[in-house]
This record gives structure tokens, C-alpha cells and sequence, in this order.
């Protein structure tokens, strides 16, 4: 299954000192490193995992340095297995942070994974005198002061938190298409797709019909993320995903034939709240129940609405440029609203628990 929302991330839990870590790593990131499914039918039988847990130990502690100010750490392995996270099963080891010392770490170097895919995250909970930090690191940031816990660090979360908010939106495919789908009749001058509102104030009256459906978006979004990232409501993963997928294909077929109505807004609601448990998957894992979460919702949520402005600034009035051609209008919009229905059934297929 694909699941555009929910990038490769891996979940770093370390308790107070640090003293002990939890690591939890994706079996589909791992069989991009090594071979698991050794005898090739598409899943990883107990067995088949039990044979690779040497070569995944060597692969996770070779990612990881620990140290302070005498040296590196060592890890000491204590417990080894198998969890699941919202997008799928992980593998999972515990270790005992050992310094030459006998003090806590102060640092962590993470180097896992970023040479084969460089929008991977290792998402860290840090837990501090019954307060957690949340930190994100990748190929830009890759250490983490571990000595420096004594205030929660709200500020730092939430700047990352929006860092990340934005990263998620770029890289999600299916999001980006979703939006553009909604700006298109906003692009077009026929009376054919502009609402009552846009025929008569002209691009004025476009900006501010947008400006209402992306903001019915982001309202609808933002409700389902916040209920299910605090864990009031869940929904499974691969249904989510698989409707995403389908809204865009419905969203597209209303641009040409308006079954649901011209009042996209409604639209754009409708679907945002679905769009919304897909952000949530990303969050979901590392932060519920935790006194950090709200920043980290804040500051993701902003992530996204500033990447979906950046989107609009920059394409908008080049698709209202586009949008005075007749060839946009008769040709490149029908092509683009097909590639894009094409797309949609092509990932509900792939994404649908039932196939």
C-alpha cells in the first residue's frame, strides 16, 4: 500500500538520563537496505524476520551514535521484536545506552537511511522528568543535544513541527493534486465553470471564492487531525488512504461534471476531513498523549497552511494566466483532470485493503 501521507519515519523513544532506547523501524524501509523477504511472496513470515535479526541489529546500530564527553556510547541489546504503527508492522529493539562514563549520553548522531531516501525522519520522544520533548532529525539535522532537557524546548517543537508540516505537504503527492483540482474552475473564465460570484466580480471575486474553499479545507482538516492524533477518534489507516485517493478522482470528474454541485467549498470540506486523518498518521504514533502535542499540532498544522499558500502563490496566477487561452481551457484542463481521475483510480486500487 501506498500512503503518500505517512512518509518513512522511524521512532526513536529514549527515557530519562538517557539510559535506555527503543527503536522502531519499518519493515518496508529495512527490505530497502536488505533482503527480508527471502523467499519472495510479498510478506515477512516470523521466521523469515527471526533469519535477517542479525544483519537488521548491525543495520540500526550502525545508524545510531550515542556519546559525551568521555567518547561514544555502546548499545546493549535487551529486548527485540515486532510493533505496529498506524501504516504497518516495524520492527522493534530495546538497548541499554552504556558510556565509558557510566554518565548519560549527550548527543545522538542519526544516520539511518537518508543515502536511499532523503525525506525519511527519525522522530525522536525524549522522556524528562515526566515531561517528553519531541524532536525530528534528517539529512539537514542530524544530531540531538540530549544534555540540554531540562526546559521542555515548546518553541523548538513547534519551529519543527511547522518545518515538518511543510515538508509532508510538498511530498504528498495526492494532497497537491487534491488542491489543484479545487483551484481549477477558480483559473477558468467560461461561464461554464465559474461560479455565480466569479462570472460577475471577475479575478477579484475568483481569489475570494478560493480563498473560501481553501479555507473550508483547512478548517475540515484541522478538526480531524486534532481528534485523531489525540486519539478520540481512529480510523484504519488503509481506508483512509484508499478515500483520499478516491476524492481526488471525484473531485476532478466534478471540475467537468458537477455532481456533487458548484458549491466547491462543500467539497472541499467533505474530503478535507478525510485528508485530515491522513496528516494525522504522520503524528499519530509519536505524540498521543503527551504533554507536547498540542505544540506539535500547532506547529504541524502551520506547516501545512503555509505550504498550501506557498502552492497558491506561486501557481494561481500562472493558471489564471493560462486560464485566458482558449487551448488551457479546451485542451490542457480536460488532459489534466484525466491524468489526474487516472492517477486517483490507479492509487485506490493499489491502496484499497480489499485488492
Amino acid at each position: 500500500m501506498t500512503a503518500a501521507h505517512k512518509a518513512s519515519d522511524s521512532f526513536l523513544y529514549l527515557d530519562s538520563g538517557p539510559t535506555e532506547l527503543r527503536m522502531d523501524v519499518a519493515l518496508r524501509d529495512l527490505a530497502l537496505l536488505m533482503s527480508i523477504d527471502s523467499n519472495g511472496d510479498n510478506e515477512v513470515s516470523g521466521r523469515e524476520l527471526r533469519q535477517s535479526r542479525p544483519e537488521i541489529t548491525r543495520t540500526l546500530e550502525s545508524a545510531l551514535t550515542f556519546s559525551n564527553s568521555s567518547g561514544n556510547c555502546n548499545l546493549a541489546g535487551k529486548k527485540w521484536g515486532i510493533s505496529k504503527h498506524s501504516d504497518g508492522v516495524y520492527s522493534a529493539a530495546r538497548y541499554a545506552i552504556r558510556c565509558p562514563d557510566g554518565e548519560p549520553p549527550e548527543a545522538l548522531e542519526y544516520n539511518f537511511l537518508f543515502k536511499q531516501d532523503a525525506l525519511h525522519r527519525g522522530l525522536v520522544s525524549l522522556d524528562y522528568n515526566g515531561q517528553t520533548r519531541l524532536a525530528v532529525l534528517g539529512p539537514d539535522s542530524r544530531t540531538l543535544d540530549l544534555a540540554g532537557t531540562d526546559t521542555p524546548g515548546y518553541f523548538s517543537v513547534f519551529k519543527t513541527f511547522v518545518y515538518e508540516g511543510i515538508v509532508h505537504l510538498l511530498i504528498g503527492l495526492d494532497h497537491m493534486l487534491f488542491l489543484l483540482v479545487l483551484i481549477i474552475p477558480a483559473t477558468l473564465s467560461t461561464a461554464k465553470t465559474q461560479e455565480p460570484s466569479d462570472q460577475s466580480t471577475g479575478l477579484r471575486g475568483r481569489l475570494l471564492g478560493l480563498a473560501g474553499i481553501i479555507t473550508a479545507f483547512t478548517v475540515a482538516h484541522s478538526i480531524t487531525l486534532a481528534l485523531a492524533a489525540l486519539d478520540i477518534v481512529s480510523l484504519p489507516i488503509a481506508w483512509v488512504e484508499t478515500v483520499i485517493a478516491l476524492s481526488i478522482g471525484l473531485a476532478a470528474l466534478n471540475v467537468a461534471w458537477p455532481i456533487f454541485g458548484r458549491k466547491t467549498w462543500k467539497l472541499a470540506f467533505g474530503f478535507g476531513l478525510v485528508h485530515g486523518f491522513g496528516f494525522a498518521s504522520v503524528l499519530g504514533d509519536l505524540t498521543s498523549g503527551i504533554s507536547g502535542l498540542a505544540v506539535a499540532l500547532a506547529g504541524f498544522n502551520l506547516g501545512v497552511e503555509l505550504g498550501q499558500l506557498a502552492l497558491l502563490v506561486v501557481g494561481f496566477p500562472v493558471l489564471v494566466y493560462l486560464g485566458k487561452n482558449r487551448m488551457y481551457q479546451k485542451g490542457a484542463v480536460p488532459v489534466m483532470l484525466a491524468g489526474i481521475g487516472a492517477i486517483s483510480l490507479f492509487w485506490v486500487v493499489q491502496r484499497a485493503p480489499l485488492f
